[in-house]
């Protein structure tokens, strides 16, 4: 497996060797992870992983400058794993200059729900992730990408960012791996403490009890949804939790149920910080 750092590098390692299959990541890898590996790589000639901490998508206050670095031990998973490339930039060999020009995605998905709970979050996405696209597709003709289905609204703005700028990138989307209790895998869940371990896997549970509330609503749903929703947020506060959002939404744009919609057509939602780590999840129903 090759290592590199700047985007001359990148793309003299790619040069001639087909079509990638990437995976772009923010490093502090976990089997997540590795899935989305062996999603990708029968999809490519080569397989392609980034590790990159990206400034562009954290808040002032969130994390950044302690979010766990482990490229050392990240490479050595990613080689077993039977990755080919990994590139690995600094901020300077992904931005070389300040980003001022940025990709701003539709208001109507990217400011509910993550994205009312971290404002700008998804132009920090969107505009890191064609940037990766950029550097790993644009001397190869194209190739595919994996992302995870934990993270459920970010998947929808990448697929619209590559249909609408018209990418030659197809999208695979990996379903959420998870501990064996029912915790999804997340790299902030080395923050965790012992006893808050044990309990970050209510937040499965809430989302499938509200899951279960929706699905017997039936067709009231549209005006059960908002009680059923507080009654689940109220439900995990009184364990100690500070709960952003329980909800169920439209798997097509995450908008509210309408009438008709059902079992296939939804996916409850949630996102709750336990002490000091702030939790997703999600579940298709």
């Amino acid at each position: 497996m090759q290592i590199v750092h700047t985007l001359t590098d990148l793309r003299a390692a790619l040069a001639g060797r087909g079509k990638p299959a990437f995976v772009p990541t923010m490093g502090n890898l976990h089997d997540g992870h590795l899935a989305l590996v062996e999603l990708a790589r029968p999809r490519g000639d080569l397989t392609v992983a980034s590790i990159f901490v990206n400034r562009l998508q954290f808040l002032p206050h969130e994390d950044f400058d302690s979010y766990p670095r482990t490229l050392e031990r990240d490479c050595e998973r990613l080689r077993a794993a039977g990755c080919d490339l990994v590139f690995a930039p600094s901020e300077r060999d992904l931005y070389p200059e300040p980003q001022t020009f940025k990709v701003q995605p539709d208001p109507a998905l990217a400011d509910i729900l993550e994205g009312q709970f971290r404002p700008g979050f998804f132009t920090g996405v969107a505009t890191v992730v064609l940037k990766l696209f950029a550097a790993v597709f644009g001397t190869t003709g194209g190739g595919v990408a994996a992302f995870g289905k934990k993270d459920y609204q970010q998947q929808l703005i990448i697929r619209q960012l590559v249909e609408q700028f018209m990418l030659p990138v197809e999208i695979l989307v990996g379903e959420t791996q998870r501990a064996e209790d029912g915790l999804a895998l997340s790299s902030r869940n080395a923050y965790l403490s012992e006893a808050e371990r044990a309990e970050a896997v209510q937040l499965s549970l809430a989302l499938r009890a509200l899951a279960r509330d929706a699905l017997a609503a039936a067709e009231g749903l549209p005006t059960q949804a908002a009680a059923l929703e507080q009654r689940a947020m109220q439900a995990l506060a009184a364990r100690g939790w500070q709960v952003d959002y329980l909800t169920v939404r439209r798997r097509i744009d995450l908008q509210p149920p309408r009438p008709g919609d059902g079992s296939g057509a939804l996916v409850v939602l949630g996102a709750a910080r336990l002490g000091r780590t702030r939790l997703i999840d999600n579940l298709e129903i």
